[in-house]
């Protein structure tokens, strides 16, 4: 389909809409609430380079860690919509998305997610040269993601590696050197299988339509069985890194807490959505992967907080 002009641009009295119902608009196609998800496993990550490397909290690097992190999300939430947008018209599930319906133009996504990814730029530059040096190469894998369905049946190895770059970038942003940063290449990776399986699971929900549209994925390939069945391992893998990393880092009990309930979260996951039930997916999503991220992070920070002195 054509770029579905902006409601605001069209004549009458929609044609007078505030910039702010704009900016609304924006955020509601990348799902700014959601960047909360992204950023526990970025501060586990920032705070325990932060224990190894300095034995206090740097909170100036925490605020352009969290800005850094929150402008990439942004930038490849929009750059996704804007690519995708002629397949999600296509699919009834995401036919309402904004760029399908016209609640925000072509122009408005590109201007919002050119924006976010120049505050992400800023704070890479902010935090220290290395980071600005690797910066463009975490876009990479943003923008590749959503061209990757048209020619692989495993995007969600592309996501995975996207998502892996959160924990990576956040330790670099403290230590400023890619010297003793193995265990954030090993929180990486678990982060990474975690949100990769997780879209396996989602992409279940669209394994039809994609067939017909002709979308690669893992289901639409392999069908749905075969793509719970990888998600299982990828969160098995995942688990197996989780407990390497709290052994690795000598984390105390409140970390082995923290990981029993993730094994339950992620059991949980993997019970309620099935082949033959996709019902409760966003359930799965919402709560089980939300869980994840608060608990493990919660329970790391009991344990750092042992370690790290507060003061600013």
């Amino acid at each position: 389909m054509s770029a579905t002009p902006d409601i605001a641009d069209a004549a009458g009295p929609a044609a007078a809409q505030p910039t702010p119902g704009r900016v609304k608009a924006f955020l509601k196609l990348v799902a700014i609430e959601h960047s909360v998800f992204a950023l526990p496993f970025a501060y586990l990550s920032a705070l325990t380079a932060m224990a190894v490397h300095a034995g206090r909290v740097r909170w100036l690097d925490l605020l352009l860690i969290t800005i850094a992190m929150v402008g990439a999300r942004t930038f490849a939430m929009a750059a996704n919509r804007i690519i995708d947008r002629r397949i999600d018209a296509r699919n009834p599930r995401t036919a309402g998305r904004e760029l399908v319906t016209g609640a925000v133009s072509v122009r408005t996504a590109w201007t919002g997610a050119l924006a976010a990814l120049v505050v992400f730029l800023a704070a890479a530059a902010a935090l220290n040269p290395l980071c600005l040096i690797l910066a463009p190469l975490a876009v990479v894998p943003l923008i590749l993601y959503p061209y990757g369905k048209r020619f692989t049946n495993w995007p969600h190895a592309i996501l995975a590696l996207a998502q892996a770059v959160g924990p990576v970038g956040a330790w670099l942003a403290v230590t400023g050197s890619l010297h003793g940063s193995g265990p954030a290449f090993l929180l990486g990776a678990a982060v990474g299988l975690w949100i990769g399986g997780f879209d396996l699971i989602y992409a279940c929900q669209d394994s039809e339509v994609d067939r017909e549209i002709g979308v690669h994925s893992v289901p639409a390939r392999y069908g749905r069985a075969f793509a719970l069945h990888a998600s299982t391992l990828a969160h098995a893998v995942t688990f197996a890194l989780f407990l390497w990393f709290g052994a690795l880092l000598g984390f105390g009990w409140p970390w082995w807490i923290g990981l029993a309930l993730t094994a339950v979260a992620f059991g949980y996951q993997h019970v309620v959505v099935t082949p033959t039930d996709l019902s409760r997916v966003n359930r799965a999503f919402f709560t089980a992967n939300g869980f994840v991220g608060i608990a493990l992070f919660v329970f790391a920070l009991l344990d750092l907080v042992l370690r790290l002195d507060l003061r600013p």
